[in-house]
């Protein structure tokens, strides 16, 4: 990317980490070493969201080995919309990434999602599981639960997007700093409100493909999304139908 400023900060990633002690150091220094073969100017903002394992301990050993990490966090488990958007808030990029840090999508999409967005002059891009060209390793319960999110989402917002929570997206940075100061929803529909206000400033936003290897339905797993996280999730949905009712 041209940047005119070559002292600016390029592309700032937010990665918010929950117990994921066990492979967050690793992650973060292979999302790194990933970045740093299309982005000279770049850092990695990893948000530790009161994490009950060793993950804030974990983020700080890999920013101890690579400049280019920022260990961040808080003591209370606060939701992952707070911690993107606490993220949001110390980012310094032009371009800013979100990015979920089990690495189930891999952080060499950005390098293409950033040409879309120049060659389309798209302010957000978002990886989508429904793009044509995806490749999806993705339970069948999991594909049936996203396309019936889907067809809510487009009744109650009339939004032009086939998938709003995968969860790698790129913005503008002068597009999600406004945005992120303004929502009000701190759990996994933050996505939502963050693309409906979007929708509603007249944004540009276009899906890209993704490849996905998912690994979360393993019952051991305390990262797993739970079903009061699910049941949280429409309530919320309904929240945001509430606040940007027009």
């Amino acid at each position: 990317m041209n940047e005119t400023n070559t002292s600016q900060i390029t592309l700032s990633v937010v990665m918010p980490a929950y117990n994921e002690g066990r492979q967050i150091c690793e992650n973060l220094l292979t999302t790194s070493n990933i970045l740093s073969t299309f982005v000279k100017r770049y850092e990695i903002i990893a948000v530790d969201d009161g994490s009950q394992d060793d993950t804030a301990g974990q983020i700080k050993a890999a920013a101890a080995k690579d400049s280019h990490i920022i260990a961040t966090g808080y003591s209370d488990n606060c939701g992952k919309g707070h911690a993107i958007s606490f993220g949001i808030g110390k980012a310094r990029g032009a371009y800013i990434a979100f990015l979920d840090s089990d690495l189930e999508l891999s952080p060499g999409l950005l390098k293409s999602y950033l040409k879309i967005m120049k060659s389309q002059n798209s302010d957000i891009v978002i990886g989508s599981k429904q793009h044509p060209e995806s490749k999806l390793d993705y339970p069948l319960t999991r594909k049936i639960m996203s396309y019936g999110y889907y067809l809510m989402l487009k009744l109650m917002f009339h939004l032009d997007v086939h998938d709003t929570q995968t969860g790698i997206k790129l913005f503008r940075s002068s597009v999600i700093k406004p945005i992120a100061k303004n929502l009000t929803t701190d759990g996994y529909a933050f996505d939502i409100e963050i693309l409906v206000a979007a929708n509603r400033q007249g944004c540009h936003i276009t899906e890209a493909p993704i490849e996905l290897h998912y690994s979360r339905d393993d019952a051991n797993d305390g990262r797993r999304i739970k079903m009061k996280d699910i049941i949280k999730v429409f309530h919320d949905t309904i929240a945001i139908k509430k606040k940007y009712k027009k």
